[in-house]
């Protein structure tokens, strides 16, 4: 196989959708020469025009030289049928996503590039293994999964099948590089890295709102202001289309077996059947109106009570001792008692102290308190205890955001869990810790990998808050990966190999 460093090396990208002009505008702008296919009439030279029109704009924002435009632009060549991509030495599939004309594209293809030609495919929810079943020389079939859109999203996950060659990974590897990507290596699985990881972040987000724990903008802006995301989990269904982003979900957990740990909830499906996808419609879990966000209700919890003058603490607790030095707030022998647990809900909480649930306000302090603190009560409690408490945090210039009874929160459950899931990904092998990680910043904006936010929780905690989880519910969905448990009771980093 020819090495993608080489500067006479010929990339053809066949299906000139907005996908395959992405691919085909970072391959020129590689280096190399690209030839575009598509089967519909004058697709490809459309698809070369729309590049050009992208780079001019590079050119007007100063991204881009006007002569290195021109160069890249004449680097792109529209042909008229597979025959002329005899020269290529790679081929990246870019067509839509059904396995039959899949299989019979790439079984074309063998009759007319070189063998040592590598085919690969961009799918992003077919198995690899399934579309080179129908090849002859399965050794140079593998995935290059770009992500939209492509000039702007860096990542690209190089999916290994079973049968493929080192030689043809490592070159798909060296020719993402050269593509100006971020490549990682990813075992043939259902949904491959980043689809499978983002399972946890929105379907956990749909659980908590199912159980009336907390409503879709409450969960955003928690995991905004106090874990560090870019968009909470509802924003993002809306974002992505909840007419993508369900169908996904199902496809991934009936590839895994129907694992608890990935299975969405009935709301996800009532949102699907009922057409309201998100921006796209005007309505999801939020309204929009030419596809721009109108006004959302509020996360934050409003009172005119008074703040409390004093607080008792559940034990001895020098994180809340601290946070109440910092509002402002005296902790003395009487007023509402908080607590700050880890993993617990309230009720958990009063029944293990034996404290009166009604005087009962919990306090989230594992995230980021400076904008945004979390509140938590147990069923019964005083409106006006919780409404002091909120006072005080208000006074000191944050926000507070009120949620029905959790274990582990909102922030806790959530980070958690899309930890504990790359702890999995990791344990059978989907790819590396640090590709995981990687691919999880770079794919979805995490502010840390899926496998870091185990270190950003606490890997000790991080335990503790899915074994509370699992014991309160008696759910398996909440059961810790044994990567996980094993690194937390032994003491090591979370990214510490088997």
């Amino acid at each position: 196989m020819k090495h993608p460093d080489q500067p006479d090396y010929v990339v053809g990208v066949i299906g000139c959708g907005a996908m395959g002009q992405g691919i085909a505008q970072v391959s020129a702008q590689g280096g190399m020469r690209t030839l575009l296919f598509d089967t519909r009439d004058g697709g490809a030279q459309h698809a070369r025009a729309q590049i050009g029109k992208r780079l001019d704009r590079l050119v007007e924002k100063g991204r881009m030289g006007a002569d290195d435009a021109q160069t890249v632009l004449a680097r792109l060549e529209p042909v008229d049928g597979l025959a002329s991509l005899k020269d290529a030495d790679t081929i990246v599939e870019a067509v839509f996503e059904d396995l039959e004309v899949k299989q019979a594209l790439f079984r074309d293809l063998e009759e007319v590039v070189r063998a040592e030609c590598i085919i690969s495919s961009n799918t992003s929810s077919i198995p690899l293994a399934s579309i080179a079943r129908a090849c002859t020389h399965r050794d140079r079939i593998a995935g290059l999964h770009f992500f939209n859109p492509v000039p702007l999203m860096k990542l690209v996950e190089v999916i290994r099948p079973a049968e493929a060659s080192d030689e043809c990974i490592t070159n798909l590897m060296a020719l993402g590089r050269r593509m100006t990507r971020t490549p990682v290596e990813v075992k043939d699985s259902p949904g491959f890295l980043v689809n499978m990881g983002g399972r946890a972040y929105t379907t956990e987000g749909l659980r908590l709102e199912h159980e009336g724990v907390a409503r879709p903008e409450q969960v955003d802006a928690i995991m905004r202001d106090c874990w560090g995301f870019r968009m909470g989990p509802f924003e993002l269904m809306d974002l992505t289309g909840i007419d993508v982003n369900f169908p996904v979900s199902r496809i991934i957990y009936d590839g895994y077996m129907q694992d608890a740990r990935i299975r969405t909830a009935p709301n996800h499906m009532a949102k699907f059947d009922a057409g309201l996808f998100g921006r796209k419609a005007g309505q999801g879990w939020f309204a929009y109106e030419g596809g721009k966000p109108l006004d959302r209700p509020s996360a934050d919890f409003l009172t005119d009570a008074a703040p409390v003058p004093e607080v008792r603490m559940a034990g001895q607790n020098p994180r809340l001792q601290a946070f109440c030095e910092e509002i402002g707030l005296k902790v003395g022998s009487s007023g509402p008692v908080l607590a700050a647990p880890v993993g617990l809900d309230a009720t958990s909480v009063a029944i293990s102290a034996k404290i009166d649930h009604r005087e009962l306000v919990c306090v989230d302090l594992l995230g980021n308190t400076s904008k945004r603190v979390t509140l938590m009560t147990a069923p019964g409690a005083d409106r006006a205890a919780l409404a002091g408490v909120a006072a005080a945090i208000i006074a000191s210039g944050r926000s507070v955001t009120w949620i029905n009874d959790s274990p582990g929160f909102v922030g806790q459950r959530m980070v958690a869990m899309v930890g504990n899931l790359g702890c999995y990904m990791a344990e059978i092998g989907l790819a590396s810790p640090e590709d995981i990680d990687t691919a999880m910043q770079l794919g979805l904006n995490y502010p840390h990998g899926s496998v870091a936010l185990v270190e950003q929780l606490g890997t000790q905690a991080a335990l503790r808050v899915l074994e509370a989880l699992q014991q309160i519910t008696g759910e398996d969905r909440y059961r810790p990966t044994l990567w996980l448990k094993r690194r937390a009771l032994l003491g090591l980093p979370i990214h510490t190999p088997n």
